[in-house]
């Protein structure tokens, strides 16, 4: 049975050592001023997109958005992702290639299996594709080298390489889907998928002809379903695809990914394409219809956003799609799905109660331009390891990447560029009432629970705003990119009761540092509203002259809920803002 769909090239293995890198395009960062730009390192959450006054946030890096994209998510109340790297295998610090991508699946042996891409692995020979065992639990992470190149994979197009996108691990037997990319990252035509039996040292994979091909489904992501696949409710093993590329095709030679796909397969039979069935969409029960015919596929995840849609510097890039080459996990303590993308610079989740959806948006985790540092940096091919997610789900191991390449980070520093992985923990949604009273001294900026929630961060030192210093050091959120709102706050895993938020300017610059203007917007039931009765003392005179390390108290009407910010228009030519301290009370009025 034919299932090749469209044509789409996923390519070279060496050179994706830029990877989500592919970025050979860019220049170097842009001047934002002696004293602001030395390094752009920082990391924000987004805390969702939609309209400034009455959503969860405004469309500040959107150049459009499709009534049929996904709407903002209410599963979670807080979301708090490192802004850095912190533990690898082996631990960060040994600045060798080892390798991107890391696809994976937690085996029955309690070892996590993955694979890579450009690097050397865990030997000391480069290879364009390997296969290897993680060992231990972070902190203490172990590499062995099991398999590379030829055993793993076949090319099967000119000027393209291969690069894995996903495993499972089904009944002691590992599954590694492999794809052409090409050698600019921007197509990728065809897919296979290869099977070991014995811990994969040794892979078999039918050599003639790629199991997907003309860019349909040729990004294959295996839905990871715990240890030896056991959460599986029946007998089919998941895989997500994407179509034409992994990302962002940058030069649009093909379609960018707005779809992502589902597909399943008895377990007994992943390596026969005639056996694969495809969602076709959902009966009037929400259950999803299968088919046999690649042709009948319909997205189970649509999202047409598009992010940074302009930046100052020359030649980096901008205007990108959200669907990119990450991971998808059932979640067994939370009993959700999660699905872990990425753009150049973000971070980009979604949640799900099924395999099929509703798929939303849980948040975006902003890194801002290039450079990075190894304090504050994003990555690409972002998965969370079944393996490394706490019993009760809220606190797990993101795992992502970042190349030496194309600015990212300086050429030849692999900080990232093993199998690292950072801390990500995320609270649940649970309705309460405020239980605070009337305290001008209780500070909630320093309630347990509380996480910060930004436009970006520049240094990635969020918790400056949050340490009770007014004084001697600051945060901002310059970010390469002309935007339209900016934003420092707190979000909550239960609801207060609040009045007031006091600010303290940070550092201000030449060409930024201060709001245009300023407003006030208190989170209930998901979406952020602007608060009545908003009084400024001093009056912030929405220009430079807001002054450096000047405090201003912002009362407002009594409200209550589980977040609160101050946002407004970002001033000066490059468009940011600073911040030194951050607090909020109740019982000003």
């Amino acid at each position: 049975m034919q299932r090749r769909g469209f044509h789409r090239q996923f390519g070279n293995a060496l050179r994706r050592t830029a990877s989500a890198c592919a970025r050979t395009r860019r220049s170097g960062i842009s001047s934002v001023t002696a004293g602001a730009v030395a390094l752009v390192t920082g990391a924000a959450l987004l805390t969702a997109y939609g309209s400034t006054a009455t959503n969860s946030g405004p469309d500040v890096s959107l150049a459009g958005k499709s009534a049929e994209s996904p709407p903002a998510g209410g599963y979670f109340s807080t979301v708090d992702v490192a802004t850095h790297a912190t533990v690898g295998a082996p631990a960060q610090g040994d600045n060798v290639n080892h390798g991107d991508l890391w696809p994976s699946c937690w085996a029955g042996d309690d070892n996590v299996y993955t694979a890579y891409g450009d690097g050397v692995g865990f030997d000391e020979t480069f290879h364009d594709i390997g296969v290897a065992r993680i060992s231990g639990d972070p902190g203490g992470l172990r590499g062995e080298q099991l398999a590379e190149g030829d055993q793993v994979g076949k090319v099967w197009n000119a000027d393209h390489t291969r690069k894995p996108t996903g495993m499972a691990c089904v009944d002691g037997t590992l599954y590694l889907a492999v794809q052409d990319l090409a050698l600019d990252f921007n197509d990728a035509p065809s897919a296979t998928i290869a099977k070991s039996t014995d811990q994969g040292r040794t892979w078999s994979f039918d050599k003639t002809a790629p199991m997907f091909d003309k860019g349909a489904f040729t990004t294959v992501m295996f839905l990871d379903y715990g240890k030896d696949y056991a959460e599986s409710p029946d007998g089919y093993v998941y895989a997500y695809g994407l179509d034409h590329n992994w990302r962002d095709s940058f030069n649009d030679r093909v379609p960018d990914p707005v779809d992502l796909y589902l597909a399943r397969v008895p377990k007994d039979k992943v390596q026969d394409e005639d056996a694969w069935q495809f969602a076709g969409g959902t009966d009037g029960a929400g259950k999803p219809a299968w088919s046999d015919r690649i042709e009948d596929r319909k997205a189970v995840l649509h999202d047409d956003r598009r992010v940074y849609p302009d930046v100052f510097t020359d030649g980096r890039q901008e205007n990108m799609t959200t669907l990119s080459q990450g991971g998808i996990v059932y979640n067994k303590g939370l009993d959700r799905y999660l699905y872990t993308s990425w753009t150049e610079y973000t971070f980009e989740f979604y949640e799900s109660p099924t395999p099929w959806g509703p798929w939303k948006r849980t948040d975006s985790r902003d890194f801002g331009g290039y450079p990075w540092t190894h304090d504050k940096h994003g990555g690409y091919a972002a998965t969370i390891p079944s393996k490394f997610i706490s019993a009760d789900g809220r606190s797990m191991w993101l795992q992502s990447n970042v190349c030496p390449c194309g600015g990212g980070f300086p050429e030849n520093d692999h900080y990232a560029y093993t199998y690292s992985l950072r801390p990500l923990r995320l609270e649940p949604y649970e309705k309460t009432a405020p239980g605070n009273d009337r305290d001008p001294r209780r500070n909630l900026a320093a309630e347990d629970g509380t996480v910060g929630v930004e436009r970006a961060t520049h240094f990635g030192n969020p918790g400056h705003y949050n340490d009770g210093q007014m004084t001697g050091q600051s945060e901002d959120d310059w970010n390469d990119e002309r935007k339209t709102a900016s934003w420092w706050g707190y979000t909550w895993p239960r609801s207060y009761r609040m009045d007031k938020v006091v600010y303290t300017t940070g550092n201000m610059y030449e060409d930024g540092g201060w709001f245009e203007d300023l407003r006030v917007q208190v989170r209930k039931d998901h979406t952020w509203t602007d608060v009545t009765g908003l009084r400024v003392s001093p009056d912030y005179p929405g220009d430079g002259s807001a002054g450096p390390h000047k405090t201003y108290e912002l009362s407002f009407d009594a409200a209550e809920g589980d977040g609160v910010r101050i946002i407004g228009a970002p001033g000066g030519t490059r468009t940011f803002t600073s911040i030194a301290e951050l607090e909020v009370y109740y019982g000003q009025n």
